[in-house]
């Protein structure tokens, strides 16, 4: 079998809306273009299956010959008596695939259409067009992870959790959120309108929003009037390593008294740049564990040779930190390296390969393990539990507060930031 690019699904499963997809963490650190996987086609073969795996106790030709029976037969009644000639068989072998992985009840287990997996295996460049926000497309609707700043989405004021539910007034109901996000897309200066779901609200809201063209930031640095560091790390990208380094040699330099950690809205990318974060911040010890279902493990340490693995740390989170940033944030609770201040985070701990079907037919993606913290917490549909809760209100947004910072500052000004 060729290269499985392993894929540990964040939250921001998609980079909201410039035909391209930024996976919750590319596990590998590679790029997506080019992945040439090639594997056995999972639609349901005649008894000549090149390799029948455990499909049933024997696996045998035989086997798999009466299970699929059924199947093969819906197939042949689908061709003689469906009232709407002729069918397109494209069509029904996808529904197949789409049906079976549907079956094991595992929302990030999916089938990609050739068209989808191009979308999703666009390279993301750092710059490209369209409202600016990460989302999980994942669910019945689409989901706003957390809108990047300053752009058409944080501007109309999306916030994480809003739920797509229309786009341009079209119901979106049942509509796959790779197909939604493609309704959504459209060239810089267009406008878009949504219909959001947002909680505590009894209606929908409409919201229009100008396309622009959006530079996808990674880290930005300063020490605050109060003397304390400041790194914000918006994603886990290909430079995100190096840039948060060269901002944080920039904030130590004026010897702060202590430093804060922003992972809010942050929905993740790459492990292996989350490992490096992580790193940076935690001189040695577990980061991460993977579990395998056949049982087997994987651990990830931090790396040594972190530029601020002592200073007073506090990390910020909300319901926008998903994936990566849970995994750095988590590790960090975990070792008593520093407090997570904030919301409680988006929880989505589960790894999934993207394997490429022959032939350019899609791509399949599979759950393969679940990821731990140090201390053995699965977060999936938990998220992480910050030590100092704070809430923001409809009247910090409108007055432009952030009590998520004034109680970092308050943690490690009054002295009880962990972690010193």
């Amino acid at each position: 079998m060729g290269k499985l690019l392993r894929i540990l699904l964040g939250a921001a499963t998609a980079l909201l809306f410039a035909a391209v997809f930024f996976a919750g963490g590319l596990a590998t650190g590679a790029s997506v273009p080019g992945l040439q996987a090639s594997v056995q086609s999972v639609l349901p073969q005649p008894p000549e299956l090149d390799s029948p795996g455990p499909a049933t106790a024997s696996g045998s030709p035989e086997d798999l010959d009466q299970l699929f029976a059924p199947f093969w037969e819906s197939w042949r009644i689908v061709h003689d008596e469906f009232v709407d000639q002729p069918v397109d068989d494209d069509t029904l072998m996808r529904g197949a695939i789409r049906g079976m992985l549907e079956a094991l009840g595992d929302e990030h287990t999916t089938y990609m259409d050739p068209n989808e997996y191009e979308q999703a295996t666009i390279e993301l460049e750092g710059e490209y067009e369209g409202i600016g926000a990460w989302v999980d497309p994942d669910g019945e609707f689409l989901v706003i992870v957390a809108p990047m700043p300053d752009s058409p989405a944080e501007q109309a004021g999306l916030r994480s959790g809003d739920v797509v539910i229309a786009v341009d007034g079209e119901d979106m109901t049942g509509l796959n959120g790779s197909l939604v996000i493609r309704r959504i897309m459209g060239p810089a200066g267009s406008t878009v309108r949504l219909t959001i779901l947002r909680e505590g609200r009894p209606d929908p809201l409409e919201v229009s929003l100008k396309r622009a063209s959006i530079t996808v930031p990674s880290v930005e640095g300063h020490v605050l009037d109060e003397g304390v560091g400041y790194v914000q790390v918006f994603t886990f990208g290909d430079d995100t390593t190096d840039d948060l380094r060269r901002a944080l040699r920039e904030v130590l330099a004026e010897e702060p008294s202590g430093l804060i950690l922003d992972l809010r809205g942050n929905g993740g990318g790459y492990l292996s740049t989350a490992i490096e974060v992580a790193s940076e911040f935690i001189d040695e010890g577990v980061v991460l564990t993977e579990r395998f279902g056949d049982g087997s493990e994987q651990v990830y340490r931090a790396r040594s040779g972190g530029t601020a693995t002592e200073i007073p740390l506090v990390v910020l989170i909300n319901g926008g930190s998903a994936s990566a940033s849970e995994i750095v944030a988590g590790a960090i609770q975990d070792v008593d390296r520093g407090i997570l201040v904030g919301t409680q985070s988006y929880g989505k701990g589960s790894v999934q390969n993207w394997i490429a079907l022959k032939d350019d037919q899609g791509a399949v993606r599979v759950t393969v393990a679940r990821w731990y913290t140090p201390s053995g917490r699965l977060i999936t549909d938990e998220g992480l539990k910050p030590d100092v809760v704070v809430e923001v209100s409809e009247a910090d947004l409108q007055g432009d507060e952030d009590p998520q910072l004034e109680a970092a500052l308050q943690a490690l000004l009054g002295d009880s930031a962990s972690g010193s």
